[in-house]
């Protein structure tokens, strides 16, 4: 019988590999893209926040106006 923990090893080794290979950002190049994503986070944001605004009032007005 074949020892099942053969192939776990296999795989910690080859990623192990792997990994070495990557190359890893430096602190400056991991700061900046941290900015940029925390810079698009909140633009995203406001911009969801204005449309459901936008939208919310849209159809409340159309509402009020079938009403009438």
């Amino acid at each position: 019988m074949a020892n099942p923990f053969r192939k776990i090893r296999i795989f910690f080794g080859e990623t192990s590999l792997e990994l070495k290979k990557a190359v890893w950002p430096t602190k400056t190049e991991l700061r900046d893209s941290t900015i940029v994503v925390f810079i698009a986070t909140i633009l995203l944001g406001i911009y969801v926040a204005v449309a459901d605004f936008s939208v919310y009032n849209w159809v409340q007005l159309l509402t009020n106006w079938v009403r009438g």
